[in-house]
């Protein structure tokens, strides 16, 4: 393809995506999935080039823009070589017309910056949650440890999570006998560091209230030396349905799945009222904090649907405090970094539950922040998390 047709095809993908962000549609990763699959003309170079002009765009305008071709117009103003591609040839995009709109520049909208700066985050910061993220493993230390792993795929020890290997950006994972023997898993370093301030230890019993597809019950298991019993509980089937195979393949036998009814989850874990030495809450949010993998991720976010967020946060933490018994403990954790979903949070449940005290947090990595602890990507060099334990008297 010429570089002009690939600037054609960045805009069409452009187009998909911002479409996708105005509805509430599918991924950007997964729509370029999608998209290539469509056009089996284009080879791998093509489709590299394609979606790195493609995702540069997403990262650079803070406002969704009108269209793909407003995003690339605008992309091209500080890229003369990419401006020199709208020249009208076959398979290429029309010449730029002085007065077409353009995207303008920026990390977010004006609404969210606002609502970060109010969080205590400056620009360099919020900057810093749009770089491209690093590919993260944890050592399934349940079938091995770091050192022979490392030995064997490479990759940098981080201090701060005792399991985890940094591989450079985009490494390929599933492909590796590492991978496909259980003995690595996919997970951000920040994540696993949470993971393990939740304190899981052999034969609690655990829940796992929002478990997705598994990622924490596994580090959750891999820190129990698997003994015990966790309850891995979601409203989302088909995430849900991924952990067993994922169990599987690391070699967790004590995780146990649980569909439950949206808005009905304590009548599905009735039975376990009052009985779990641990809760861990990952709730469902607006993942600013992972910006640096879901750029186009701030285009669908408003004020309202950060609203919904903060009610279903209160709604699954008062859920989650019904589980636990005397004595017991409740983790909650979420990958954003608005005080909104994280330390408001935290200060709203105290006000509900007054005889809960918050426990602190000592770790290698994070800051204080607002009875909790904050990971962001310009301090720690991971993806944003706030996490907070409570225990119940």
């Amino acid at each position: 393809m010429t570089p002009a047709a690939r600037a054609q095809a960045a805009i069409e993908l452009l187009d998909q995506v911002i479409e996708a962000a105005r509805s509430g549609g599918a991924a950007a990763d997964t729509i370029a999935q999608r998209f290539f699959a469509a056009r089996r003309y284009a080879g791998s170079k093509d489709r590299r080039a394609i979606r790195a002009l493609a995702y540069d765009a997403i990262r650079s305008f803070g406002e969704r823009p009108a269209n793909g071709r407003a995003a690339l117009v605008g992309l091209a103003r500080s890229r003369p070589e990419l401006a020199e591609t709208f020249d009208g040839s076959p398979y290429g995009p029309a010449p730029v017309d002085p007065a077409e709109p353009a995207a303008e520049a920026g990390l977010a909208p004006r609404w969210l910056m606002d609502a970060l700066a109010a969080s205590g985050l400056g620009g360099d910061e919020v900057a810093a949650l749009l770089d491209r993220a690093p590919v993260d493993v944890r050592v399934n230390r349940l079938k091995a440890d770091r050192a022979s792993v490392q030995a064997e795929i490479g990759g940098e020890s981080l201090g701060f999570a005792l399991d985890a290997l940094r591989l450079g950006t985009d490494a390929p994972v599933e492909p590796l006998a590492a991978w496909r023997e259980g003995r690595i898993e996919v997970q951000d370093a920040g994540s696993q560091l949470v993971s393990s301030i939740a304190g899981a230890e052999a034969d609690m019993l655990v829940v796992d209230l929002c478990a997705g597809g598994g990622g924490k019950t596994l580090s959750l298991a891999a820190a129990m030396d698997n003994r015990g019993r966790i309850v891995a509980s979601d409203t989302d089937r088909g995430r849900l349905s991924r952990l067993p195979e994922r169990a599987h393949r690391a070699g967790v036998t004590i995780a146990e799945t649980r569909l439950l009814d949206p808005n009905r989850e304590p009548e599905g874990l009735s039975g376990l009222a009052g009985q779990a030495d641990l809760v861990l809450v990952d709730a469902p949010c607006s993942a600013t904090g992972t910006w640096r993998r879901n750029p186009e991720a701030r285009w669908r976010l408003s004020p309202e649907r950060l609203d919904r967020f903060a009610a279903v946060q209160a709604r699954l933490l008062d859920v989650a405090a019904a589980l636990v018994r005397p004595g017991g403990s409740l983790t909650y954790v979420v990958c954003s970094l608005l005080d909104a979903e994280g330390a408001d949070q935290i200060a709203g449940f105290r006000a509900r539950h007054s005889d809960w005290a918050v426990l602190p947090i000592v770790a290698a990595a994070g800051r204080a922040h607002g009875g909790g602890l904050r990971l962001t990507p310009a301090h720690d060099g991971t993806d944003g998390f706030f996490v907070a334990r409570l225990v119940r008297p």
